[in-house]
């Protein structure tokens, strides 16, 4: 299931339905009948994507062996949410209802949201960004620091050995790669006409804004990256084991072998190829010595496709085929680690967008990204013309 494509319909929705709000109040009048009908269609449609995400999420929850919430938990979800729907509506960090009281904390960059609002922004970016949810990821405050050996310029020798001789030692040395925090914002705008209908599920939206704009940076980060003092990708590390192609505007069926077999056999089981779309269409044309075309079609994989037993992503973030450039990330991305530390933030611009009859919100976060396990990837460049 194309969990983007459902958020972007949805989106898509919300935008019409802000239109029909903006010309309703731009000629000062309430809706006629064929607008409230369009909009009560709408509403069901979105609120039958929202269920479909919901069910998707469900599944992908079961087949994770996670427990089953206890009723105590969806409560106070529930209550975060409510709470984070005033937040927006009002820019209050208060909030009070009969049974219990929720109260946002302000952090160095803004409010900081409820746990449950985070993690369900992080949940939605695991499912529209296929690297990151491929990707080892961790969720923790301060630097983190991994002892890497390397070999490069020492290794550890064997040798035969004489007696009354001694053997000469040669061993590798330990480096350390660290997991830092770059601060990233995302700032997305709503009509204060949405805001203001009670009926309309302002929280979800902005949560689904927020997350699908999360998703959208890091993986373009974790892909290309950003060059110095920024988030490390894949195709652009100074440690990613990089194959050149033969050509410098075609990519063959020998190339594609030649990939694979760059990794140990022992690290092939979780490989995955991501590329843009015009070299997946490229690449679908390819054919074997028998006739048979390379990128076959999957089923068990919900209609995608495999490579060379693989499956394979589409990202609009990666470069199409052309001379000098990277344009697949192909291994186990389980060796890139990602840090996406705790605490999501948020401001509401209320003033700032006034002119515009909207408000604004920014959320902030802090993530860092490095190949730790150098030998788990491979980056495809095209041979330079």
């Amino acid at each position: 299931m194309n969990i983007k494509a459902l958020i972007e319909k949805r989106n898509a929705i919300v935008a019409d339905m802000s239109k029909l709000f903006d010309t309703a109040d731009t000629e000062k009048r309430s809706f006629n009948e064929d607008e409230t009908k369009k909009f009560d269609e709408m509403k069901k449609e979105i609120a039958d994507i929202d269920a479909m995400i919901n069910r998707y999420n469900e599944a992908r929850a079961l087949e994770n062996g996670a427990p089953k919430q206890e009723k105590k938990e969806v409560d106070q979800e529930a209550l975060e949410m409510r709470a984070f729907s005033n937040f927006i509506r009002t820019n209050s960090t208060h909030y009070v209802e009969e049974r219990a009281d929720v109260n946002f904390t302000t952090g160095d960059n803004g409010t900081l949201i409820p746990t449950s609002i985070a993690n369900k922004i992080i949940d939605t970016v695991k499912n529209v960004s296929p690297i990151f949810s491929m990707a080892t990821k961790y969720n923790v405050k301060g630097n983190l620091t991994f002892p890497i050996y390397d070999e490069s310029t020492q290794k550890i020798t064997v040798a035969y050995a004489t007696e009354f001789k001694a053997l000469n030692a040669s061993a590798g040395k330990f480096k350390g790669i660290t997991l830092g925090g770059f601060l990233a914002g995302s700032l997305i705008k709503i009509s204060r006409s949405l805001i203001n209908n009670t009926e309309f599920d302002v929280a979800a939206y902005v949560i689904n804004e927020m997350a699908l704009r999360i998703a959208e940076f890091l993986e373009h980060e974790l892909l290309v990256g950003n060059g110095n003092n920024a988030m490390t990708g894949v195709l652009s590390a100074a440690n990613t084991n990089v194959y050149t192609t033969q050509a410098a505007t075609a990519i063959s069926a020998d190339d594609l072998i030649a990939v694979q077999v760059k990794l140990p056999q022992a690290l092939r089981k979780n490989t995955a190829w991501i590329m843009n779309t015009s070299t997946m269409l490229a690449i679908r044309q390819l054919k074997d010595g028998e006739g048979r075309y390379m990128l076959q079609p999957d089923l068990t994989r919900g209609f995608g496709y495999v490579l060379l037993g693989a499956p394979v992503y589409e990202s609009d973030t990666v470069d199409g085929i052309a001379a000098g450039k990277a344009v697949i990330a192909y291994g186990d991305f389980s060796g890139l680690y990602v840090n996406l530390r705790p605490g999501i933030e948020t401001q509401v611009l209320q003033e700032k967008y006034a002119d515009e009859h909207a408000t604004g919100f920014v959320a902030w976060f802090e993530a860092d990204s490095k190949i730790v396990e150098t030998q788990k990837l491979v980056a495809v460049k095209m041979k330079a013309a």
